[in-house]
């Protein structure tokens, strides 16, 4: 059961990015209607997962940094918006799991395959979590491209500011031809590397990082 805190908060976040920022979502009826789905998006600034969140018609839920539970009264906030803990730097099997249950009942996860914000706002090649929660789970992926949410909170900025934001739907991805092959390096690093390239589709040039144009370029 979703708590009322999701959707009155999802109605406010709406409100907030149409008025303060202008938002434009384009391509939501990518998103699956029902089943499970995995998200994937780069990552730039704290105001990403809301985002998502408030562009989507479906209910996500989201990983957030083990270290944010630990603040009194934030964990109690963040349970409560179906975020939960992964520890950062380590295999963490309580988050995969949670990760795996939540895709076979049918939910939507977002991810950063990135790992964590990008410094300079542009896309970094994706880590190997994603392609092992997606070939584990069988579910499709969804690349994402978020525009102008460094503007919105800048790294190390306070408060929020209003500025221009795009959320960018891309067609899902399907990798059943490595169906089994989850505990397959290679056939990681070959998904993982998919990943990328889809999300990088749906960035201008400018927001693609030398690691990912390499890789495009490999590719």
């Amino acid at each position: 059961m979703v708590p009322l805190l999701y959707f009155g908060g999802r109605a406010a976040l709406r409100a907030f990015f149409t008025l303060a920022c202008r938002w434009e979502v384009e391509g939501r009826e990518q998103v699956p209607a029902e089943g499970g789905v995995i998200l994937a998006a780069n990552h730039t600034s704290y105001v990403d997962p809301p985002l998502v969140g408030a562009a989507l018609h479906r209910v996500a839920h989201y990983m957030g940094k083990a270290e944010l539970f630990r603040i009194p009264g934030l964990g109690w906030f963040l349970e409560r918006v179906n975020v939960f803990p992964v520890r950062r730097g380590a295999a963490d099997l309580h988050a995969l799991r949670t990760s795996l249950g939540l895709l076979r009942s049918g939910e939507v996860l977002l991810i950063f395959p990135e790992g964590t914000r990008s410094r300079d706002g542009r896309l970094m090649p994706a880590e190997l979590g994603v392609a092992m929660i997606a070939l584990r789970s069988g579910a499709p992926v969804v690349p994402l491209a978020l525009l102008g949410t460094d503007r919105v909170l800048p790294r190390g900025w306070p408060v929020i500011l209003p500025a221009k934001i795009r959320v960018r739907f891309g067609q899902p991805l399907r990798f059943d031809e490595f169906a089994g092959r989850a505990g397959d390096r290679q056939a990681l690093e070959q998904v993982s590397q998919r990943i990328t390239q889809a999300i990088a589709a749906l960035l201008p040039p400018n927001r693609i990082s030398p690691e990912v144009r390499a890789l495009l370029a490999g590719g």
